[in-house]
Parts: C-alpha cells; sequence; structure tokens
C-alpha cells in the first residue's frame, strides 16, 4: 500500500526476477483470454462447422490440427505403392491348389515313344463273315446286333445281309428285298426266327430254308409271294398273309410233314381251295378273304375213322371267303368247334 491507501503491486527488485515474472504474467493472460472465447468452446461442443471437416480432428478430449497430424503419424515410415504391372498376385488356399503359370523353359517335357512302340487296334464285329452287305459295310453297323438277334428293320435293304452264325433271330422287316436265295442262311443252324414282313419278296429258293434245323417261326405276311418254297419239318409257325399266294403253289402234302406246325396263316391270298392234308399239331388256321368256294369231305377229318377228333384244332376262320359252309356238315365232325364263316 502506498502513503496515499493505493494498491501497488509487488515487483521484484532484481531484474532477472522482474523477467520472470513477466513472462510467467503473458502466459497467465493468454491461457486466461483463450479459454474465455465463446465461439471456440462452441466448435468443441457442436463439432467442427461444414468446411472445417480436415482443419479439426479429434481424438478422445485432443483439438488436432493438420499441423500437428504429423507428430501423431509418422508418415515417413511408408513408402509409395509399388506398381506391380501385369504380375499375378499369388493366393494359398487351403483346400484347393491353383495352378501357377509357368514359363516354356520351365514346363515338364514328356518324352516322345517311338512310332514302332505305338499299335492302333482296329475295329472288329465278332462273328461277322468277311463279306460286307448291300451298303458295303459290316452287317452289324448297317444293322443293330444284340446277342443272338439282329434288327435290319427299315435299313433299305435289296438283299439279305451276311449275318454271324450264332444269330438267333432275323428282323428284316420294311426293306426292299425282292429274292431270297438258296444261300442266303447257309451255315445259321442256330437261326429260330425270320421276320422279312413288308418287303418285295416274290420267290424264294426251295433250299432258302430246308437246312435250318432250328427254324421255327417263319414270318413272311404283306410281300408278293405266288408260291411257298420247301418248308423245314420243326417249323411251328408260319406267316404268309398279305401275298398273291394260290393253291397251284403249294406243293402236295407241303404241311403234312411239319408234325409241329401250330399256327398256319394263310388270309388275303388267292387260294382257291382248302391246303390238305393238314398236321394232326395244328391248332389255328386262317383262310379268311381268299377265293375258296368248296371243300372237301376230308379237309379236317378223316373220313374213314368215324372216331377220329382233332382236339386242338379249334380256331378255324372262313370269313371273306363264297363258301357257303351249311353244304359241307360232314367236314367238321372231328372238329371241337364250327369254322367261322357264312352259313347262309
Amino acid at each position: 500500500m502506498d502513503i496515499n491507501g493505493m494498491y501497488t503491486p509487488f515487483l521484484p527488485q532484481n531484474p532477472m526476477r522482474l523477467l520472470a515474472f513477466l513472462c510467467l504474467l503473458t502466459l497467465v493472460l493468454h491461457e486466461a483470454g483463450t479459454a474465455s472465447l465463446p465461439g471456440e468452446r462452441k466448435r468443441e461442443e457442436h463439432g467442427p462447422e461444414e468446411g472445417d471437416t480436415y482443419e479439426f480432428l479429434h481424438a478422445g478430449n485432443y483439438a488436432l490440427s493438420l499441423e500437428d497430424y504429423g507428430e501423431v503419424i509418422d508418415l515417413s515410415s511408408y513408402e509409395e505403392p509399388a506398381d506391380y504391372g501385369d504380375q499375378i498376385s499369388e493366393a494359398k488356399v487351403d483346400s484347393l491348389t491353383l495352378p501357377t503359370r509357368t514359363s516354356p523353359s520351365q514346363s515338364t517335357v514328356v518324352p516322345k515313344m517311338p512310332s514302332s512302340n505305338l499299335t492302333v487296334p482296329r475295329p472288329t464285329t465278332t462273328g461277322l463273315p468277311n463279306v460286307q452287305g448291300s451298303h458295303g459295310l459290316p452287317t452289324c453297323l448297317v444293322c443293330v446286333c444284340l446277342g443272338s438277334s439282329v434288327y435290319c428293320d427299315d435299313a433299305d435293304l435289296e438283299n439279305i445281309p451276311p449275318l454271324p452264325r450264332m444269330t438267333t433271330y432275323l428282323y428284316a422287316r420294311f426293306n426292299h428285298i425282292s429274292h431270297i436265295q438258296a444261300g442266303d442262311f447257309k451255315g445259321l443252324t442256330k437261326l429260330k426266327r425270320i421276320d422279312l414282313s413288308s418287303n418285295s419278296i416274290s420267290s424264294i429258293h426251295n433250299d432258302a430254308f430246308r437246312l435250318l434245323p432250328a427254324l421255327q417261326d417263319l414270318i413272311l405276311p404283306e410281300n408278293q409271294l405266288a408260291a411257298l418254297p420247301v418248308l423245314p419239318s420243326g417249323l411251328e409257325f408260319l406267316d404268309v398273309r398279305l401275298n398273291r399266294l394260290q393253291s397251284s403253289g403249294i406243293q402236295p402234302e407241303a404241311f403234312v410233314a411239319l408234325e409241329r406246325l401250330q399256327f398256319l396263316y394263310l388270309a388275303d391270298n388267292l387260294l382257291d381251295s382248302i391246303p390238305g392234308p393238314l398236321p394232326l399239331s395244328l391248332c389255328s388256321l386262317h383262310l379268311q378273304n381268299n377265293m375258296i368256294e368248296t371243300m372237301g369231305r376230308d379237309a379236317f377229318c378223316d373220313t374213314g375213322e368215324r372216331r377220329h377228333e382233332r382236339r386242338r384244332l379249334e380256331d378255324i376262320r372262313l370269313d371273306g371267303n363264297p363258301i357257303n359252309l351249311s353244304l359241307f356238315p360232314e367236314a367238321y365232325f372231328c372238329l371241337p368247334r364250327l369254322p367261322v364263316g357264312r352259313y347262309t
């Protein structure tokens, strides 16, 4: 206090102390002025305004400017990104191994085998004769060979193709075969069925079927046959429907020697009489749609033996013929059933 009662601040008399006091006073006033600015406190409470996004970066309770950011993160430890160009990055996968690109110098060289050691097997057709079919190809390339069966349906054949010796069933339907030669089935001792339906067969050599001991079924409908060849004795099924067969084209006693024949189908031909005598094994006889006008008393039964019975022959069809069946009652006495046909 001075003599007038006024407060007088204490000033150190030492110059060094006075300088230190002034510096400390300046620092206190600066800190007090900074803490009292309302605008700065508002920015700290509400965050940076638009346009100041990168001017202040807040980390916890610190406000860092871009000038001080270099002190927090040392950017000198980062290198410039390398330019790899067209190089392919490698990735390790636990369950999948990816192929890597190798240079031509690193590729594996496969040694070449001498040409003399290489053998290329030629395709073979087991069981086929060495001759070729009408197409110039082996039969089993033109037809379908499944086991012992040969299927040549709708194959544009004009002749019977050479067949494997083990052939058991032959199907050559819907072709253009016109003639059956004597040697077409030579040596086929296992052949059981021949089906030549819907061809243009007009003639069959007498020796074509005779030497086939295993033949059971001969199927020839929808052809142009006017006569039958000699038939094998083991035949059981004969179908010659829809041909041009005439009674004169059937040799006398052509069927009686066929002791196993059960089915004889001669419908839709040009027959004018019932062929006979018929074997006792016969079960079905179809003669419908022919030109039959009359029949003999012994057409079905043995007139010399009144007790003669033909229990097996239950199916006789004569419908579609001009014959009146009621005029021949003595011809049916041995039959279990009357023939089907016209009785008036």
